[in-house]
């Protein structure tokens, strides 16, 4: 009995520790040092394993058991794929699921930079699913954390020459007696700018939708049909004229075939609209939410019907836009003088 429920109860531990490990592994990559970094010499065959620290649009560092970082160039050619079971090749992945935190294995050969030009790339999907999870979590916190302290300064200062007005202004009031009442009503606007400072500071930590909208696909399809790609064009044109934005994308399928076909499908339409955006809009990865299939989960229209279905075989994209960052700026009305001031 004993050795049974141990049975049971090691899978789940190994989930649980394999999970705090990788969101430690994504989450410290700022402030964890490494011993050094690695140079590869142009021409030469390597093959490392190890943790994915950094992301940009065309390269990422992964840090091995060592505590090395090597940077990973990836081009049209390299190979993206999960580890395959037994008599089974693994899935293809797009380059956009190569996330921080993620464990794999490259395998190419250096060039002119220094870097590792990758030829093939494997992972495990279970760890994949734990980097998407550490990802979706990370990302909007540092975009939001990156907002904050950009404008932090800006409204430091005006909260500072607001102070000094409304000193200035209670001393002119004590000086001219007739002015009285304008200063006591400028000093009120002043601390209505305040407040409004203050609560616009609040504001930077939270997002709202500007613009929500949907593309469909054919039966079993992850293609993008041309009338999606227009309404790609229009969401990608609003995102680029925002302040503070992200986009989040969210796949969905209909109950055409299987669970779990239906799950990678809708996997691949997400992947295919955040390939669009990046490939022909130039929209960062930084400002796109971590792309994930929801299934045949939430419909919204009735799959026993074939105009319902065509509903459900959709992405959402969503335009999110830092509700702090749109505000107004706080500005003070320092009203009317009076006739003694």
């Amino acid at each position: 009995m004993v050795f049974t429920k141990l049975r049971l109860f090691s899978p789940v531990a190994l989930a649980a520790c394999l999970l705090i490990t990788s969101a430690s592994l994504a989450l410290a990559q700022d402030t964890t040092p490494s011993t050094g970094s690695r140079n590869v010499t142009s021409g030469q065959k390597m093959k490392i394993k190890g943790v994915v620290t950094r992301r940009d649009a065309d390269t990422f560092t992964v840090r091995d058991l060592n505590g090395v970082d090597t940077v990973v160039r990836l081009d049209d050619k390299t190979s993206v794929k999960s580890n395959g079971g037994f008599l089974r090749s693994g899935n293809n992945y797009a380059q956009t699921n190569i996330l921080r935190g993620l464990n794999l294995e490259v395998e190419g050969r250096g060039n002119g930079s220094g870097q590792l030009d990758a030829e093939k790339i494997r992972f495990n999907e279970s760890d994949l699913r734990v980097a998407r999870a550490v990802e979706s979590r990370a990302a909007p916190l540092e975009d939001r954390a990156s907002n904050t302290e950009s404008k932090l300064s800006q409204v430091e200062a005006n909260a500072q020459r607001m102070s000094g007005q409304i000193d200035e202004l209670a001393a002119v009031s004590n000086a001219a007696r007739g002015g009285a009442k304008a200063a006591q009503a400028t000093a009120d606007a002043a601390i209505s700018g305040v407040n409004a400072t203050n609560e616009r500071i609040s504001a930077l930590d939270d997002y709202e939708p500007q613009t929500v909208t949907a593309v469909n696909f054919k039966t079993g399809s992850s293609i993008l049909l041309p009338d999606s790609k227009t309404k790609l064009d229009d969401i990608a044109a609003k995102a680029m004229n925002a302040k503070g934005y992200v986009l989040e994308v969210s796949g969905y399928a209909d109950t055409t075939g299987s669970i779990n076909r239906n799950r990678v499908l809708s996997q691949q339409r997400a992947d295919a609209v955040i390939r669009y955006l990046v490939e022909n809009h130039k929209i960062p990865l930084r400002r796109i939410v971590t792309p994930y299939g929801y299934g045949e989960t939430n419909p919204v229209a009735d799959n026993t019907t074939k105009d319902g279905r065509a509903q459900n075989r959709r992405v959402e994209i969503k335009l999110l836009v830092n509700k702090g960052l749109t505000a107004p700026t706080p500005t003070m009305n320092p009203g009317t003088s009076g006739s003694g001031n």
